[in-house]
């Protein structure tokens, strides 16, 4: 089973920001719709804050 930390849970722009650690895939981040809806991409990042960060961007992007 892999083991899974949360770092940061967030709310912005109505939607919910979730960064973790995966040992298999490192740092990673997901966003959260108000419906429930799951989105985000599969690449990794190296430290929280650059995911934190890229996660944000995303958002701002309104991807």
């Amino acid at each position: 089973m892999t083991k899974t930390t949360v770092h940061l849970v967030t709310s912005i722009q109505n939607v919910t920001l979730v960064v973790f650690h995966t040992d298999a895939h490192c740092w990673q981040f997901r966003v959260i719709s108000p419906g429930g809806a799951v989105f985000g991409e599969r690449k990794i990042y190296y430290t929280p804050e650059a995911a934190e960060k890229a996660g944000r961007e995303w958002i701002d992007k309104g991807s």
